[in-house]
C-alpha cells in the first residue's frame, strides 16, 4: 500500500510539473509578444499583410506587402512589391523590395535600411508623426536625392501610403512621386 501510494504521489507530481511548465511555455509566448507589440509601439499598427487598393485606372500598378517581426521581434522586416502593367511608354515591370527597420543600439530611436530590385540603397530614421502616422525619412546630403515614405491609418484595416522625393540640393522640396492605399489581408484572403 505504501509503494501505491507513493507511486500515485509521484504521478500527480509529474502532471503537475509538466501542467505548470505548459503554462509557464504560455505565459511566456504571451510576455513575448506583449514584448514585440511594447517594442514596436509606434509603428504596431503596421504590423500584419496589406494589398493594394488600386482605382483600375490604365496604367496604375498593383501590389501588396507585409511588417513582421523577426529575429525574436528584434526587427522589423518589410516586404513590398509593385506590377505595373505595359504602356505605350514602357513594357510591364515588376518593382520588389525588403527594408529592415531596428532599434539603434542604445534601444532608443527607430532606423530602417531599404533595397530594391532596381539596385537602390536607402538608410532611413523612422519617426512615429503622431499615433496613426508613422514617418521613414532618408537623410540630407548635398549630391544625393532625399527620400519620405509616410504611412497614415485611416481606418482600423485601411492605410494610406505616400512616397515623395525630394532632389539632390533641395532636400525640403519633396515631390510626391507615388501615392497609394492599402487595406489589411483578412484571414480568408492569407
Amino acid at each position: 500500500m505504501y509503494i501505491r501510494t507513493l507511486l500515485w504521489l509521484c504521478l500527480f507530481i509529474a502532471v503537475s510539473l509538466t501542467d505548470s511548465a505548459s503554462g509557464s511555455a504560455r505565459a511566456a509566448q504571451g510576455a513575448a509578444q506583449d514584448a514585440v507589440q511594447d517594442t514596436w509601439s509606434s509603428v504596431s499598427f503596421l504590423l500584419g499583410e496589406w494589398v493594394g487598393e488600386g482605382s483600375g485606372k490604365p496604367g496604375e500598378g498593383s501590389g501588396a506587402f507585409s511588417f513582421t517581426p523577426d529575429l525574436q521581434g528584434k526587427v522589423l522586416v518589410r516586404k513590398n512589391y509593385a506590377e505595373y502593367p505595359a504602356t505605350k511608354d514602357r513594357p510591364a515591370f515588376r518593382h520588389d523590395d525588403l527594408m529592415v527597420v531596428y532599434r539603434d543600439e542604445a534601444g532608443g530611436q527607430l532606423h530602417a535600411i531599404y533595397f530594391d530590385s532596381e539596385n537602390h540603397t536607402i538608410n532611413y530614421g523612422v519617426k512615429a508623426v503622431d499615433r496613426d502616422t508613422v514617418e521613414f525619412l532618408s537623410d540630407a546630403t548635398p549630391a544625393t536625392p532625399r527620400y519620405r515614405l509616410t504611412y497614415h491609418k485611416t481606418s482600423g484595416d485601411t492605410v494610406s501610403i505616400k512616397f515623395e522625393i525630394a532632389s539632390a540640393g533641395k532636400p525640403d522640396s519633396f515631390a510626391t512621386y507615388i501615392e497609394a492605399v492599402c487595406k489589411r489581408k483578412s484571414a480568408r484572403e492569407k
